[in-house]
């Protein structure tokens, strides 16, 4: 009989589960650690008309999104791995619950890594073009309609601050 024996996970394969977990944890800061300096995010396909984006444009979206994104969890279905040319195929599926509803897409990440398999040097990200084209501009409309209400919301807060601040320096003033 044989016996089955496991291959250990390679050091890019093993940064790859990290990094899905990373996204289920919302951890930002350990999702920037694991991409190199100059590596580019791409949302394919190209017809979506999304430009790359370098760690600081990523990261700052990844912020974003937190804030609006919860629940948010990623599923990994399938993973092909080329050690030699340091790339990690994925698919995954993505779900959360937002202010319009519940988000479900699907996506294929090609990530490259460096030779030593400790930083993603490239990611590339096929996404549900439905969508991203019917999903996100109801969100970008529901949050940009959130920011307009927290704003007069907060406006009106500053008013009544200040005018209480007028009102206190008057009673002190007549105090005295």
């Amino acid at each position: 009989m044989l016996s089955a024996t496991s291959t250990p996970k390679s050091k890019q394969r093993q940064l790859a589960d990290r990094f899905v977990q990373a996204f289920n944890n919302m951890d930002v800061d350990y999702i920037s650690s694991t991409r190199a300096p100059d590596c580019l995010r791409h949302i394919l396909p190209t017809t979506l008309g999304h430009a790359p984006m370098d760690n600081r444009t990523f990261i700052s979206s990844l912020h974003h999104l937190k804030a609006i994104f919860h629940n948010f969890s990623l599923t990994c279905h399938d993973v092909i791995e080329d050690a030699g040319s340091h790339r990690i195929w994925m698919y995954l599926t993505a779900r959360a619950d937002t202010v319009v509803g519940e988000y479900v897409n699907e996506y294929v990440w090609f990530l490259t890594f460096d030779e030593a398999g400790e930083k993603i040097v490239e990611s590339k990200e096929f996404v549900d073009t439905i969508m991203n084209r019917d999903f996100f501009p109801k969100l970008a409309k529901a949050m940009r309609e959130q920011q307009q209400q927290q704003q007069q919301t907060d406006g009106t807060n500053n008013k009544a601050k200040a005018g209480g601040q007028r009102e206190g320096m008057e009673v002190n003033g007549s105090a005295r």
